[in-house]
């Protein structure tokens, strides 16, 4: 009975090294040796400038950023906001990581012109008195010729996790008038979406035991889950229907923490965020059907959180290098700062031979500009370009969360999970510019 036993914890142990033991080395038992900072564009003093609310300190602990477009009639952009889900109170009302102390004070969103460098508080207009709203995950639809646009934001509020709906419209950029609000049994732990529609979109749920379980069991079962990698999270195709109803179907399931998801502009391929396994799941999707077929995926160097297409369908990618120092910051620990890191991945360039792709994915030294390269942390791969577009030890910027390029202008921003303002990096020097 003995080694019965034996076998079978030594074959667990096997599976769980095999599928987590280069995530718990590279990003919780070492420690990066990343630099004070590093900008592929460029020398980061010269290049970034952190954008922050100097008055109310409210533009911080910012999750989530995406582009708002105003198109006009051919799609072209006219004009390009920068969308910022923040909330000032998660220190003290963490619905992933703890501690769930005090859901009272409010978070926010925010809206930054690319045009003017100006940020502005946007007003929930109509929202109901008595709601929490703790902003998360976000995705808006491009208003073209002037047309509102529907937003819907995820909300870790007191009770359950919800997701409201708003609507933008580009001659009052700073109002989100409040529509609906989005419940389910099926929303267990929401934490990114990414729209297919201006009704409808693929939605993560990131664990399926939370911290929202009684007692001891909110600490213990999430924690067990994310660090066994435990594959119990899943993507699901969420359509809102006229009536405020929606038609919920699981679209992919067997992921270990599905963070982040972004759509490619073509809507043929989606890309989901595995954190604890520090790498991306990319699906082909048919979109007659929203039905997903998984493809291949590709490891990063961190504990890989949101993801954001570009114009050119090149993948952004930013997460946590070392989780534990990541946890030091939580806690409010003295002098504490956690590293940042910002990844472009994008398919290896057509007429690239079978053989060269295969020499690629051999090749440990891509990524060769970084200070830290990726190459050091994780494996090549056969089907994409891996390349450190920004680092830092959390000195000049830490916990990364999002980041987005606007490929009009080559300017890079980026979010921290518990950092003040948001990270801009110009590809030409501020004193260039005027700044």
């Amino acid at each position: 009975m003995f080694y019965r036993f034996a076998a079978v914890l030594t074959t667990l142990l096997a599976i769980y090294v095999y599928r987590s033991g280069r995530a718990l080395y590279h990003h919780v038992l070492t420690t990066p040796a990343l630099p004070k900072g590093y900008f592929a564009g460029g020398d980061y003093r010269d290049h970034c400038v952190v954008i922050k609310d100097e008055i109310d300190n409210r533009l911080t602990h910012c999750e989530h950023i995406i582009f708002w477009d105003h198109l006009d009639e051919e799609d072209n952009v006219t004009n390009r906001l920068v969308l910022l889900s923040c909330d000032p109170g998660r220190r003290a009302w963490n619905t992933i990581m703890g501690p769930m102390d005090d859901p009272g004070p409010s978070g926010h969103l925010w809206v930054y012109s690319t045009e003017t460098g100006l940020s502005s508080l946007v007003t929930l207009a109509n929202y109901p008195g008595g709601h929490d709203f703790h902003p998360f995950g976000m995705d808006v639809y491009p208003s073209k010729a002037g047309a509102p646009s529907n937003l819907f934001v995820i909300n870790h509020a007191r009770e359950n996790s919800t997701i409201e709906q708003f609507v933008l419209d580009p001659g009052q950029p700073t109002v989100a008038t409040y529509v609906r609000t989005l419940t389910s049994p099926y929303f267990v732990a929401p934490n990114a979406l990414t729209l297919t529609s201006p009704t409808s979109f693929y939605l993560t749920n990131d664990h399926l035991m939370t911290r929202r379980l009684p007692g001891l069991l909110s600490s213990v079962l999430p924690t067990i889950e994310s660090f066994c990698g435990f594959p119990l999270a899943w993507v699901a195709h969420v359509t809102v229907l006229p009536d405020g109803s929606i038609q919920h179907k699981v679209a992919a399931l067997g992921i270990t923490l599905a963070n982040g998801v972004a759509l490619s502009h073509d809507g043929l391929h989606l890309a989901v965020a595995s954190s604890s396994l520090a790498k991306v799941h990319f699906y082909r999707r048919d979109p007659s059907t929203n039905e997903l077929t998984r493809d291949h995926e590709v490891m990063v160097p961190f504990m890989v959180d949101n993801l954001m297409y570009d114009d050119d369908d090149m993948l952004i990618a930013a997460g946590l290098p070392h989780y534990p120092s990541f946890m030091d910051v939580v806690e409010k620990k003295p002098g504490a700062k956690a590293p940042s890191w910002a990844v472009s991945i994008r398919p290896v360039r057509a007429g690239v031979s079978e053989d060269q792709k295969d020499s690629h994915s051999k090749t440990t030294g891509y990524d060769s500009r970084a200070p830290l390269s990726a190459s050091a942390i994780a494996p090549a791969s056969s089907t994409d370009e891996v390349e450190t577009i920004f680092q830092s030890d959390g000195s000049v910027y830490g916990i990364s969360t999002t980041g987005l390029i606007d490929t009009r202008t080559g300017i890079f921003y980026m979010t921290g999970l518990y950092e003040d303002g948001l990270l801009v990096c110009y590809p030409e020097s501020r004193n260039n510019l005027g700044m």
